[in-house]
């Protein structure tokens, strides 16, 4: 079975040769596109304007090369800069048009999402696995406001979302638990669980009963469940899932009321995207 491939970060952190994470020499990494497209993500919400030292921190590398990385990018029109801070321009979005515009899985997940989000006025959304996170490619908010900010391109920690463990435990154990071991788990809430060996366990209860679920632990009063979607060859490629203020409803009510419509939804995905094998 093929799996996702590993980054560069993970490959360090096993102490793989890059040639094994990703099958390729090291002579044909180009270690400047890898700094500088680090230096182009390390801009979000929680640091929309940045100075030269602070991207250095960020993406742990020396001024001298975060300097050079800000500059070309700005050179190219991805940033702007007025001589201390650097921030985002529009040119950037084509980055990720290229992606939604390219993959058929977010422009056919859309519309089941809507569609999920009106039924059940809750938000619904897609992801995929990204390092220790679950991506967002695809997402509709329902009227309900729930966390601030979530949206295409918004990234989960794995070992707390709902999201995160459908998609590493479809990964194989031996490697969902090595990265459960050795990502960074914070304690986010009062509720998270970080303790490895308890979301191991939750891992195996997400494969044996085809979904996940938590209640706070991502953000206080959030509760969310995610299913996963299989590719043609019956891999787990994305998650799909939906989430509820507590005060709303129960766990038991929040699955009783939501799962069918979310595997429903999971289900025709898998159908469009995989029309001949009738998944």
């Amino acid at each position: 079975m093929r799996h996702i491939k590993l980054d560069l970060r993970y490959a360090q952190k096993t102490s793989r040769p890059l040639e094994l994470a990703y099958g390729m020499s090291e002579k044909n990494f180009v270690n400047s596109l890898e700094k500088g497209l680090a230096a182009l993500t390390c801009f979000g919400r929680q640091h929309s304007r940045l100075t030269l030292s602070e991207v250095a921190r960020l993406t742990d590398v020396s001024p001298a090369s975060a300097r050079r990385s800000l500059l070309t990018l700005q050179e190219l029109g991805y940033l702007a800069s007025d001589g201390k801070h650097f921030w985002m321009l529009p040119r950037a979005l084509l980055v990720a048009h290229s992606f939604l515009a390219s993959r058929p899985a977010p422009s056919l997940a859309q519309p089941l999402l809507d569609a999920l989000s009106e039924r059940t006025r809750e938000s619904a959304s897609l992801g995929q696995l990204l390092d220790d996170h679950a991506i967002i490619i695809g997402r509709s908010t329902a009227r309900r406001s729930l966390s601030t900010g979530l949206g295409i391109g918004s990234r989960l920690p794995a070992y707390c979302s709902a999201m995160g463990r459908v998609l590493l435990a479809g990964l194989p154990p031996a490697e969902a638990a090595h990265r459960v071991r050795t990502m960074n788990r914070e304690k986010l809430t009062a509720d998270t669980i970080v303790e490895a060996p308890k979301i191991l366990e939750l891992l195996a209860q997400a494969r044996d009963q085809g979904f996940a679920s938590n209640s706070g632990e991502l953000e206080t009063g959030v509760r969310s469940m995610a299913v996963p979607v299989h590719n043609g060859a019956g891999e787990i490629f994305a998650a799909m899932s939906i989430a509820v203020r507590v005060e709303r409803m129960s766990m038991q009510e929040f699955r009783e009321a939501f799962l069918p419509a979310l595997m429903r939804a999971r289900d025709t995905l898998e159908k469009k995207l995989f029309p001949v094998l009738g998944r």
